[in-house]
């Protein structure tokens, strides 16, 4: 039997992708108080993002899952403010220019399709309502992964998010998991 674990977390909102405390913000150490030294979280979501999170020990599936070169599909269902038209989605799909650090990066073509009304866990606290603004929902499958690539690609194409929750990584899924529920997988489930 291999040492190796493989958890998949869904993050709450409002907690840290990390396990070092940071000022009051909740962390990873909050939902994993007894996990052993060696298991770390594979990238990261922002703060402010929700959804799947893997966490492991095993440094060469780390090392695939980060490395550029290998490509894996991440999918986020992304809420934005306004009726996203099918030229903004067209956008997403070719590939949009977006400022990381003062440089300008043309992200590689994504997955982008309209949502009706997804099905999400209520987010606490929810996002401000406004009845005179509509919202949106897009689901995006990604195979980069730039620092808050999402966020800069939809503010692009003129809509900004209001909520990002990750419902898949690689051949994972969310399904019906709820923010703070984490479950142990297996490495072929990850990359099939």
């Amino acid at each position: 039997m291999s040492a190796y674990r493989y958890l998949l977390f869904y993050k709450p909102f409002q907690v840290l992708s990390q396990f070092s405390q940071e000022s009051d913000k909740q962390t990873l150490a909050d939902y994993f108080p007894e996990i052993g030294k060696d298991i770390y979280p594979v990238g990261r979501l922002d703060y402010d993002s929700e959804g799947l999170l893997l966490l492991t020990n095993d440094k060469r599936l780390t090392h695939r899952l980060l490395n550029p070169a290998e490509a894996h599909p991440r999918t986020y269902w992304v809420q934005v403010e306004g009726a996203v038209t099918e030229a903004a989605s067209t956008q997403l799909r070719r590939g949009v220019t977006i400022s990381i650090d003062g440089k300008k990066h043309r992200t590689l073509p994504a997955q982008a399709t309209l949502l009706e009304n997804p099905v999400v866990p209520e987010r606490n606290p929810p996002i401000r309502y406004r009845a005179a603004i509509p919202t949106s929902w897009i689901a995006l499958t990604l195979t980069e992964g730039k620092n808050r690539q999402v966020r800069r690609m939809t503010a692009a194409v003129g809509f900004p998010t209001l909520r990002l929750i990750r419902v898949a990584i690689g051949g994972l899924k969310a399904g019906n998991m709820q923010p703070g529920a984490w479950r142990e997988v297996a490495a072929k489930e990850i990359l099939p």
